[in-house]
């Protein structure tokens, strides 16, 4: 099995059947290594520019539904492109890489891949995309409606004071200031801000 079968392989399992050829064909032409990592609670994806006698590399966290991943992959070629074209001469989301996004964009949302309610929630967050797809509250609330049941629920949807447990922690919701929750940790009286996308187990009373 050649490298470029190997990739199409890999690739099916975890974006839309029909995105596989592209992305494929971008992996060869960007010359980027593609690594798929367990979730990682601080970030979705990442890249890295390449080393010398090194290629780029980006990483994307593999429990993401497979719009999710495929949107992510997106945003971190194209700061591949954005770096190719600049350097690190302008900021990470600034203009150049937005510009970027948008054109990679452009012949993915051709490809027709995302039902419709995701695809109306990127075309209104591609009109000022920002420094990660899951930061737009609006778009990341309609990805999640496609993921794989899981037994946990969104914090928004708890009641005022619920407790709830995050990371084998338990938290007390609290109050919404702006776009977070104000959660206070029972045990040390710690207080956290959550988004309301914040996935959760309920405590049983």
């Amino acid at each position: 099995m050649d490298q470029a079968t190997r990739n199409q392989s890999i690739l099916a399992k975890y974006i839309p059947e029909a995105a596989v050829p592209l992305i494929s064909e971008w992996i060869f032409h960007f010359n980027f290594k593609l690594k798929i990592r367990k979730p990682r609670q601080s970030l979705y994806g990442d890249y890295r520019p390449p080393k010398p006698g090194l290629n780029h590399t980006i990483t994307v966290n593999r429990d993401m539904n497979q719009y999710a991943f495929l949107l992510t992959l997106v945003h971190e070629i194209a700061h591949l492109l954005t770096y190719e074209r600049h350097g690190h001469r302008v900021k990470p989301h600034g203009e150049e890489w937005k510009n970027s996004f948008k054109e990679l964009m452009r012949p993915v949302m051709r490809l027709e891949v995302f039902p419709d309610d995701v695809r109306d929630a990127i075309i209104s967050y591609m009109r000022d995309p920002g420094a990660s797809s899951c930061s737009d509250i609006d778009l990341m609330r309609v990805l999640r409606k496609h993921d794989k049941p899981n037994g946990f629920i969104h914090l928004e949807t708890l009641p005022l004071n619920a407790e709830f447990d995050y990371g084998g922690r338990i938290f007390i919701k609290g109050m919404k200031m702006r776009t977070r929750y104000q959660c206070k940790e029972k045990l040390t009286g710690h207080v956290y801000l959550f988004s309301g996308l914040a996935d959760v187990k309920v405590k049983i009373q």
